[in-house]
């Protein structure tokens, strides 16, 4: 098979989740990162999955996951029970507490990809074991970007094989206490610095309600987050951020540039402003470009000024 420079791979979890917030709750909704970020980047180009769900994951999911366009071949269905998570959220959403974490058939997770996968332009290696995460870059063939994400639990327990990854990473998003962790340093913008010396060309610092902190090769770039008033759940809303970023790079053949990282962080941010308005992934269901961009320009009047302007007495 031949390559294909603007399709995207994503390797990482599909799971079950039971959420409750002050809007509401919902029992085994479609979660886990490689469904929020595929849903999400398959708004923008041809997504591959790689990911692993037991006997009971619903049939209605798969056919929502065909649906939309997802090349699901890398999905392994195996016998046992697929990965459940359960927490609730605080009554400003801005904390939540897990209740249950079942890893079930994903505690034995192993990536493999099918025919052609190793030949996607983009690659999102979500969070997953860093182990696991070098063996898809040894096989993979010269991706145009590769994109990493993490958590604070392979920080502490697996740092080495995580910054043997991190040496090999384009995009790195994080967010502000696995930042800290990693580095040492109390300071974001400092932690962030840090970080890139690590590896990546770029480390996007994600800050929830506060929009997301870019640090690249030219400098730094702050935008904030679209302005939502009715929140249900936050819950996949990193991941569609992600989802809307790499679709969108992916989109315009893989370019990096200051430019156009900048259209595509402000693409992740109105995707993932629709997410935290319904519960699971109802907020990409229905989601068109059309809605994505005019959020994206309502992000341009948000933050845009004239500095030449002069104010008078």
């Amino acid at each position: 098979m031949s390559r294909s420079p603007h399709s995207v791979l994503v390797v990482g979890s599909v799971a079950l989740d039971t959420v409750t917030t002050p809007a509401g709750t919902v029992d085994d909704g479609l979660g886990g990162s490689a469904s929020f970020f595929g849903l999400a980047a398959v708004k923008y180009a041809p997504v591959r999955m790689v990911a692993v769900a037991g006997a009971d994951f619903p049939e209605e999911h798969l056919s929502l996951f065909r649906r939309h366009g997802l090349d699901i071949g890398g999905l392994q269905l195996v016998e046992g029970r697929t990965f459940r998570w359960a927490g609730v959220y605080s009554q400003d959403m801005n904390e939540r507490e897990t209740l249950r974490t079942e890893l079930n058939v994903f505690e034995g997770f192993h990536p493999e990809l099918p025919d052609g996968y190793a030949q996607s332009g983009c690659l999102f290696l979500a969070n997953i074991d860093p182990t696991l995460q070098l063996e898809v870059l040894e096989s993979m063939q010269a991706p145009k970007i590769v994109a990493l994400d993490t958590m604070n639990y392979w920080i502490s327990s697996k740092r080495d094989e995580l910054l043997k990854v991190l040496e090999r990473v384009d995009l790195f998003l994080i967010n502000d206490s696995e930042a800290r962790l990693l580095t040492g340093q109390e300071n974001v913008l400092r932690a962030a610095e840090g970080i890139r010396m690590m590896g990546p060309s770029t480390v996007v610092v994600k800050r929830g309600e506060y929009g997301a902190l870019a640090r690249t090769e030219n400098g730094w770039f702050s935008l904030p987050a679209y302005p939502v008033e009715g929140l249900k759940d936050p819950t996949g809303a990193g991941d569609s951020f992600a989802g809307g970023l790499l679709g969108y790079l992916a989109h315009t053949g893989g370019r990096v540039d200051e430019a156009n990282l900048r259209l595509g962080l402000a693409h992740g941010a109105a995707v993932a402003s629709f997410v935290v308005e319904e519960f699971s992934v109802g907020g990409l269901l229905d989601l068109s470009r059309a809605a994505i961009q005019e959020r994206v320009r309502t992000l341009w009047e948000m933050s845009r000024f004239d500095p030449t302007l002069e104010g008078t007495r």
